[in-house]
C-alpha cells in the first residue's frame, strides 16, 4: 500500500518529538489524526505542515479520559477509514523533587497520562485493526530516557 493511503494517530502531536513525528508522517503522505491536549498547538502543527497540513485533523484529547480516547479513535476512523499506525507519544513529567516529596496527585498525573493514556489508545487501535481490511497495522510506543538511564529526582 503507498504511503498516500496510510493513517497514522500521534498523541502529543501539539509539540516537541510528537509534532515532529507527525509532520513527518505527513511529508511522507500519511494522513494523521493529530492528538493533544492544546487546540491552538495542534492548529499550529497543521499550519507549520503547510499543504500537508490538508491531510491532517486535530482532535483535542485527554490520553487519561477513556471517553476522550475513545470519540479520537472514532474521529479518525470516521475522517480516514482505517489506522496503519499509532505513534503514542503524549507524556508530562512531574516536578524534579525529593521522592518522598512528591504528592500522590503529581504521581497519579505522570502514571495516568504516561501508561494509563498508552493502554487506552492501544486498546482503542486493537479494536481499529483487528476489525479492518487488511488487518493489523504498526503501534509505536514512545518512551522516556529514564527508562534506561535514571535520573535524580524523577521517580515518576
Amino acid at each position: 500500500m503507498a504511503s498516500h493511503n496510510k493513517v497514522a494517530i500521534v498523541t502529543g502531536a501539539g509539540s516537541g518529538i510528537g509534532k515532529a513525528v507527525a509532520l513527518t508522517f505527513l511529508k511522507d503522505g500519511y494522513r494523521v489524526a493529530l492528538a493533544g491536549r492544546r487546540k491552538d498547538a495542534l492548529e499550529q502543527t497543521v499550519k507549520e505542515a503547510g499543504a500537508d497540513g490538508s491531510r491532517a485533523v486535530p482532535v483535542v484529547t485527554d490520553v487519561t479520559r477513556p471517553e476522550s480516547v475513545s470519540a479520537l479513535f472514532a474521529a479518525a476512523k470516521k475522517s480516514f477509514g482505517r489506522l496503519d499506525v499509532l505513534f503514542n507519544n503524549a507524556g508530562v513529567s512531574a516536578p524534579g523533587i525529593p521522592l518522598e516529596d512528591l504528592s500522590f496527585d503529581q504521581w497519579k498525573t505522570v502514571v495516568d497520562t504516561n501508561l494509563t493514556g498508552m493502554f487506552l489508545c492501544m486498546q482503542e487501535a486493537f479494536r481499529i485493526m483487528k476489525a479492518q481490511d487488511p488487518k493489523g497495522g504498526r503501534i509505536i510506543n514512545n518512551g522516556s530516557i529514564s527508562a534506561h538511564a535514571p535520573r535524580p529526582f524523577s521517580v515518576a
